[in-house]
Formats: structure tokens, sequence, C-alpha cells
């Protein structure tokens, strides 16, 4: 499990909340895992499930149950027959066989780890909060005494009622689920680690996934801090002499440049040649497509001249396609860090954060999560480019409907006009935060095989 939580637990208890669901399922037979391969003695308490549900859940993600023992009670039947004759069967004695069942095979087989599934089945046994309470703190006591680390799993109801902070003040850790349906696309589910004593932690949501074959994969929020200051290396060059003049020399690494233009006017072409120059260089470059296909994109390359297949293949050029649907900014942001720290990426390159925030339901918080994610490539000493599409074929308007110009620490604006009956592309730096850029207006000529600056050269005088 990739997950902060589990490996911070010392001789204490700590209790899952959230709703029903299969992610409550995952952290615990991870903490499972781990005790099995150190050799440690592991009991799974079920009041809720059966253990063939147990084992038809371990299946399915291809797991397996061996040397986990499985304690199957049920809150009604840990009566023997003699007891069953009785009319009644009270709160009080339901719960002294219940205590005494799960007692009894922690002092047998002396667990290490031990999950209890769940609080549910006793709250309800229970009936009132003081009572409920005094069971617990009762079973912390001896869990404590016996040496054993405890995953408490509970249901967070509906009407949610303050028995849950009961157990949330007495755990010493606290791990919350959440899932959300959104109006489209999957579901969304995060995780919380809203207390954890004695330990630090990185508070808030992080989004999360469940995967066959590895569980709870937990992608954490993004954290500019954490990125390693680089020192500043030479300037990163597009491979035309005329582009780089236009930006002093070439762009600097650290730096987030935006590139706004019309459909046609060569943004993706603009992504390709800094790519190729790096790759070029010997440098490794990471490209996420948002609008393209794979092969979509090394065939526009290659009509350019730009043969960078081969780099693919070899692990040089990280290029992935997304459906944006499926995917999250949490986990999105975690496969950038991940080439960058991994694959030691020097140029990112996303195209387009047009059609990666218009497809997510919340566009502000998705900006938000894309600043941090630039922070930390920023402090990687990354260069970043963000291909950003405008309204229309020939609209002016940026087809974000949330300011993103922040963002950027250059703007490259590129813009189809017509003369004399032909349409040309031209280039602009509109912005460079750090150094000297050039602000004259030039031409960009795309042709089969090549890609070129030149002078513009302005309409004629209509005397």
């Amino acid at each position: 499990m990739k997950s902060c939580a589990v490996g911070c637990l010392h001789r204490t208890s700590t209790c899952f909340r959230g709703r029903r669901d299969r992610a409550k399922q995952q952290p615990r037979y991870s903490f499972y895992a781990q005790g099995v391969e150190a050799g440690e003695s592991c009991i799974y308490v079920t009041l809720s499930q059966t253990a063939a549900e147990l084992e038809a859940i371990a299946v399915s993600h291809g797991w397996t149950l061996d040397g986990i023992r499985v304690e199957e009670l049920s809150t009604s039947a840990t009566l023997n027959e003699a007891d069953d004759q009785s009319i009644f069967l009270t709160a009080d004695l339901r719960l002294d066989e219940t205590r005494k069942t799960i007692e009894a095979a922690i002092e047998e087989h002396k667990p290490r780890r031990l999950v209890y599934d769940s609080l549910l089945e006793i709250r309800l046994i229970t009936g009132d909060s003081p009572r409920f309470r005094r069971e617990l703190i009762g079973f912390k006591s001896f869990l404590a005494k016996k040496n054993v680390v405890a995953l408490l799993l509970d249901t967070q109801t509906p009407g949610y009622d303050r028995s849950g902070e009961e157990v949330e003040g007495l755990a010493h850790g606290v791990i919350r689920f959440d899932k959300s349906l959104e109006e489209y696309g999957g579901v969304r589910r995060r995780i919380e680690v809203s207390k954890m004593r004695g330990v630090p932690i990185a508070d808030g949501y992080h989004d999360m996934a469940i995967r066959e074959g590895e569980g709870v994969v937990v992608f954490p929020r993004i954290m500019p801090s954490a990125a390693s200051e680089s020192s500043k290396p030479q300037l990163i060059k597009s491979g035309v002499a005329e582009l780089d003049e236009m930006f002093g020399g070439g762009q600097e690494p650290g730096t987030t440049t935006l590139v706004i233009g019309q459909s046609g006017t060569g943004k993706s072409t603009m992504s390709s040649l800094y790519a190729t120059a790096a790759l070029e260089r010997g440098e490794n470059v990471a490209l996420f497509l948002f609008e393209e296909r794979l092969e979509t994109f090394f065939r526009r390359s290659e009509g350019l001249g730009m043969e960078i297949r081969q780099f693919h293949k070899d692990g040089k050029l990280i290029l992935r396609d997304f459906n944006p649907n499926e995917i999250s900014p949490g986990e999105f942001g975690q496969i950038v860090q991940d080439a960058v720290t991994q694959n030691k990426s020097r140029v990112v390159v996303i195209d387009s954060l047009t059609g990666y925030l218009n497809s997510l339901p919340h566009r502000e918080k998705a900006v938000r999560d894309i600043q941090s994610l630039l922070k930390y490539l920023a402090r990687s000493g990354v260069l970043t480019m963000l291909i950003v599409a405008q309204h229309g074929l020939i609209g002016q308007n940026v087809g974000i409907d949330v300011d993103v110009s922040f963002l950027g620490d250059t703007v490259l604006l590129l813009r189809i006009m017509e003369h004399e009956g032909r349409l040309r592309r031209n280039i602009t730096v509109v912005k460079k935060r750090h150094g000297p850029h050039d602000l004259n207006i030039r031409e960009l000529i795309i042709e089969s095989g090549r890609v070129s600056v030149v002078a513009y050269n302005p309409l004629p005088d209509p005397k």
C-alpha cells in the first residue's frame, strides 16, 4: 500500500472510517501482507463478513490469505447451545461473549497485528454511546497489554452520529476514505490521514485508486517544498537559432512557458521542437497528450523531420496519452513527478492544458493543483511547456473559462493572418520574466521536413 498511514503505526489502535466500500478492505490486506513477510502472527476478526467473502475479495485482487488467521464471529451467535435456550439475548450478554471469544483468540495465537471488522456491529449491540465508549476503552487497554497493533474498521452512516467522533478521540490514528460520483466520469476516491499521534503527516485529501494486484494506490498531494532545488544549468534551446534569439538565447530551466494560439498555428509543433532538441542533446523528456494519440503525434513530428520514435523505445522520451475522465489530478501529478524524479526529465510538455482542464468537473481546483505541480517542477529545474488553445479557428479568446495567465513565466503567442490570399503564421514572445526577449513579430514557417522562424514582412502600403 502506497500510503504513509499503516507504516506509521505504533503499539496503538487506528480507526478507519468511511462509507462501506472496498477501499477499506485494501489497507487491511497490505497491513497483513507486511506482517506475514516479517514472520508475525496476524488475526482478522470479522463480525460483518464471512471468511468465504474475505477469501473472494483477496482472490479478486490476486492476493492470498495464507498466513492470516480469520476469526469469523457473529454478534448473535457467539453463545453456546445452553445459552441459546434463553428467550432474550441481552446486549450485555452478547457483548461479553463476543469480547471473550476475541480475547481468547488473542491469548491463544498471540498476534502482532489485528484487524477488527467492524465497530458498527458493536455499536448496534450497545445501543448507546457511553456503553460503546466503555467497551472500546476496555478493548484498547487489552490490546496495549498484549502489544498488538490494531486497525479498527468503522462505517460512517449517512446520519453520522457522534459515536464516530468518540472513536476518533480514543484512537491514536484516524484514516478516512471518501468516495464521490461526479456529474460525469468515473468514481473519485480520496484518502485523508486526519490524525496520527506522534507522527508528522501530510494532512488534507489525497487522490487514490484501487487496482488489481496493487490494492490502494495513493497519490499524495503535491508539496512544492519537497522538490530539491537544482542548480541553474545552461539555457534550454529549441534547435532553431532564430527562435532562440527571440528568447534572448534560450529558455531558462525552472520556468513555465504558455504556448497560446488558435487551431493550426503550430502550438504542438513547438512542443515537438523543444522535445526533439532536448533528446538530441542527450536529455530526457516527458510529454503528456490529452488531445492526440501517440501514433498521430509520431507521424506529425516525423513529417517535420523530427525523428523521435526511437527515443521513446529507448526510454529517453516518456510519451503518454490520457483520457482525462479516467485520471484524477492527484494521479496525474504523481505521474509527472515520477517522470522528473525517476526518469530525470528536463523538459515536460502538457499538450494541452485546455483539454485537460475542460474535462474536469472542478476547473478552479484543477488550476490550483496544476499551480502546485508547476512550482514543484520549477524547483526541480525543469522547463515546463503548457499548450493552451484559443476558441474557434480564428477566435482570440483562450478556450478556458478560468484565468491561467498567471501560470506562465513566459508566454509565446502564435497567430494566423491572411496576406495576399494565403495564411501566414506569426510568432511573438509576449512575456518573459527571466532575462531579455525580442518583442518583434516574426513569421513561423512550418514545411515538410523543417520548421523555421524568419523576419516578418509587413503588408504593403496601400498607397
